[in-house]
């Protein structure tokens, strides 16, 4: 069977689609049993850990055997994999941390997620909060390396954009200031020249215990300000694209003809103010 992703660096997947049921109702596998069948290799062999089968609420079953039951008061639509209706990986990534105690373990499985171009991490973030997980000691120490790979994967997507499709070569992390004054803020890419900025919106949401208070952090560009800043760079006639990662990952060619048409329209603008540009 030939591999189901061709992206440079990402490893084969099994195939994968999301059609109709196909005779198993809602019922679905998740969990680590779920990853194991994505081909996540931070994953134990299915019949080491058994199976776990996400059920509606409401469905008259019970675990027996190696077939554990998870409960749910609904359930997303399930892809096919190999034959079998499989949880999309962020639910089953949020199934298999909820039964895990130890932090390494977590962090391989989130890790492996996007370095393997399975998902983003703010759906991966998403699902943990609608799980009330994020405020679990062992995932509060992985979410944070988790994002940073996250943000890490995205900038090299960016960099390979930007070199394979020609465009002319930016200068790469830096803030922007105006001359003696206060920051405007930071960018990933900037062509002083044309005076265009691109931002990466590898922003997650807020997320806290499962209390709902705790522990609340923001991530990227959903810090306060931040629509501010970019509001100010306009002013002063700096054109800011944002480019989401997924985007960069599954249509990386429209998001270069994005970013090359704001480079060419710059010679029909009135000239931007002059910003200092420092390494971040």
């Amino acid at each position: 069977r030939a591999p189901a992703s061709g992206r440079r660096g990402v490893p084969a997947q099994p195939e994968r689609e999301t059609g109709p049921e196909s005779g198993y109702g809602e019922a679905m596998i998740t969990g680590l049993s779920a990853l194991a069948l994505y081909g996540f290799a931070a994953a134990p062999p299915t019949s080491a850990a058994g199976i776990d089968v996400l059920v509606p609420r409401t469905r008259r079953l019970r675990s027996v055997g190696y077939v554990r039951l998870v409960r749910s008061p609904g359930t997303p639509r399930a892809e096919q994999v190999d034959g079998l209706p499989v949880a999309p990986v962020e639910r089953a990534l949020a199934d298999a941390v909820a039964g895990l105690t130890d932090p390494l373990a977590v962090r391989g499985l989130l890790i492996e997620a996007v370095r393997g171009g399975y998902c983003e991490p703010a759906t991966v973030v998403r699902e943990l909060s609608r799980a009330k997980l994020l405020g679990l000691p062992q995932v509060v120490r992985a979410v944070d390396s988790f994002l940073a790979e996250g943000r890490a994967v995205a900038e090299g997507r960016l960099y390979d954009m930007v070199r394979t499709y020609g465009l002319p070569e930016p200068l790469w992390n830096v803030d922007l200031r105006l001359p003696g004054g206060p920051c405007l803020g930071g960018v990933d890419a900037y062509w002083p020249e044309q005076a265009v900025a691109v931002e990466l919106d590898a922003r997650a949401p807020l997320h806290g215990g499962p209390d709902g208070g705790g522990r609340r952090e923001e991530h990227e560009a959903g810090r306060p300000g931040y629509a501010a800043e970019r509001e100010h760079l306009e002013r002063l006639g700096v054109t800011v694209v944002r480019l989401a990662p997924r985007g960069l990952r599954d249509a990386s060619e429209q998001q270069a003809v994005v970013v090359r048409t704001a480079l060419m329209a710059a010679a029909d603008r009135e000239p931007a103010a002059y910003v200092t540009v420092l390494p971040r």
